[in-house]
């Protein structure tokens, strides 16, 4: 049988017809696009009036967020900006240090005795004087390991319990590692090595907690709400019991989204890696698509451990960290793509994309590859002159639009200036330049909503109404491109989604205005009210 939406527009993303108003689907794909007419001669349908009075685009493609966003509900948030969890639960988040210890305090009361409190989002950037540290933890709880993960994912801060446990104490000289006046760990470890010595000590890893179908739903949900049918978690350890929940999760027939895991490079020798990516191929459906690997070279600019060419930062701060030798990460870069593997790499800092930009130079070099859609991520602060690089190279951008709002006040006044932040996300740029360009939202570094992460894009307002570079503003239509046929492409899968053209899944988002009518400012506003997978429906809540 053949299904016949109708909607008061329809916006394709298709350049060859932009818009319509009918949309018929059979077998999950797309069987035709077009005005009441062009639906004769289809044979038999059944019309579906439903979003007769909405407006109908392809589903959204999140580029870049973590599955982690559906595990890290279970501990306490302590962002500084309020958020709503999966359950629609408010959490209140914390503004003061003060406002942080008492829910630290509050919540250690709720724990069995001696189970770890962790918690996570939490953001020192935001609060001036002195940097968080262990004896901030310890005025709040003792009886506990109590472990904090900052908002950017890249840096956590412990108690002086879980320093003593893991015996981080014993060993101030590891990088990452950061030391008070007295010489001794202060309780915040930076990047993933040094993070790594508490997970292994507690026997757990936060960012292993992905392998769980129960996350895996979670995050679904998440994804459905926002208008997202197409789902990256782009630093997914591979582990075979994470494989096997992928495969659960996504071969369920109410699983609302398409799934696209990219293995931690960092996680495996390259040998293991890509022996374990090209089994993976196998492994995938039509709701899980297998062949990335993400590279993490350095760190978050907001957190002091990305890597920044001279000046460095504003502030005076110390250049941040690489999270592996740069030679090693050279290396990396050379081995899966020689494997013809597409590479997706981490690039906060423009230190971080000139590294990365010498590395995939040489590697084409050696193997020249057509098409090979190597994607550098977040590159916030990409300079022209790397831009230019990156086009001539072929590469694809992914840019954290979101940073704009919540840290371009931040990054104005301490981290980068007035100068670097008139280019930070340069989308405009980007696209002049003819580099296909995405955005994303980095979730659960900031909350997973494409359509607040288009306004971001377009309007490149701080939380304080300050605009940010306006020269890198992009149109309205350009954003939603971003957020559709941009992400699907440098994903790889542009010819099966991101557009609504015959062939292609029947994946599409159902909103109650259409974002090429209102006012750009009102964008981030606009409301998801159904998402299409395969032609079958899931309406948000």
């Amino acid at each position: 049988m053949t299904t016949v939406y109708v909607a008061r527009k329809i916006l394709t993303m298709n350049p060859s017809q932009p818009e319509a108003t009918h949309i018929a689907v059979r077998d999950g794909r797309i069987l035709a696009v077009g005005s009441e007419e062009a639906m004769r001669g289809l044979g038999q349908v059944k019309l579906d009036g439903r979003f007769s009075e909405q407006v109908i685009l392809p589903g959204f493609v999140e580029g870049h967020s973590h599955a982690l966003e559906g595990a890290v509900w279970e501990h306490l948030y302590l962002g500084y900006f309020p958020r709503r969890d999966p359950e629609g639960n408010y959490w209140r988040g914390a503004q003061s240090i003060k406002a942080m210890q008492q829910q630290l305090s509050d919540h250690a009361a709720t724990l069995s005795p001696g189970v770890p409190l962790i918690a996570w989002g939490f953001d020192p950037v935001y609060f001036e004087g002195t940097r968080l540290d262990r004896r901030a933890l310890d005025a709040a709880v003792t009886d506990r390991p109590v472990i904090i993960m900052h908002a950017s994912l890249h840096v956590m801060t412990v108690n002086s319990t879980m320093l003593e446990l893991a015996g981080l104490h014993r060993h101030p000289d590891i990088e990452g590692i950061l030391l008070g006046e007295d010489g001794k760990p202060n309780g915040e470890l930076q990047e993933m090595a040094a993070m790594h010595a508490v997970f292994e000590t507690l026997g757990m890893n936060l960012f292993e907690a992905v392998g769980s179908p129960v996350a895996l739903r979670r995050y679904g949900r998440v994804a459905r709400n926002a208008g997202v049918t197409t789902l990256t978690d782009l630093y997914n350890p591979m582990t075979d019991e994470g494989i096997r929940a992928l495969q659960e999760v996504t071969r369920e027939p109410d699983c609302p989204v398409r799934l696209v895991p990219a293995m931690s490079g960092l996680a495996w020798t390259l040998e293991e890696g890509i022996e374990r990516l090209q089994a993976c191929r196998e492994r995938g459906n039509d709701k899980l698509h297998f062949g990335l690997v993400k590279l993490m070279t350095d760190g978050s600019i907001q957190g002091y451990t990305a890597r920044l060419k001279w000046p460095y930062y504003h502030d005076g701060r110390p250049n941040g960290i690489w999270n592996a030798p740069p030679e090693t990460l050279k290396e990396m870069v050379e081995a899966y793509h020689q494997a013809g593997v597409q590479l997706h790499i981490h690039t906060n800092g423009d230190e971080a994309v000139e590294l990365m930009l010498d590395a995939l130079e040489g590697a084409l070099a050696l193997w020249p590859r057509c098409d090979h859609r190597h994607t550098l991520q977040h590159c916030q602060v990409i300079d022209h002159a790397q831009l230019r690089r990156a086009a001539s190279q072929g590469l694809c951008l992914n840019m954290f639009a979101n940073h704009l709002y919540y840290w371009g006040d931040i990054h104005r006044e301490r981290t980068l200036g007035h100068e670097r932040c008139q280019r930070l996300e340069p989308l405009a740029t980007a696209r002049r330049l003819g580099i296909p360009v995405a955005v994303h939202s980095d979730a659960p570094v900031t909350p997973l909503s494409p359509l607040f992460t288009a306004w971001c894009a377009v309007m490149r307002e701080t939380a304080s109404g300050r605009v940010l570079g306006k020269q890198e503003r992009v149109s309205v239509r350009e954003a939603l491109e971003m957020i559709t046929l941009g992400a699907a492409y440098t994903l790889r899968l542009d010819h099966l989604v991101g557009s609504l053209e015959i062939g292609k899944f029947a994946d599409m988002t159902v909103l109650d205005q259409n974002p090429l009518d209102c006012p750009p400012g009102d964008l981030k506003d606009i409301g998801v009210l159904a998402t299409v997978l395969g032609g079958r429906v899931h309406v948000a809540e």
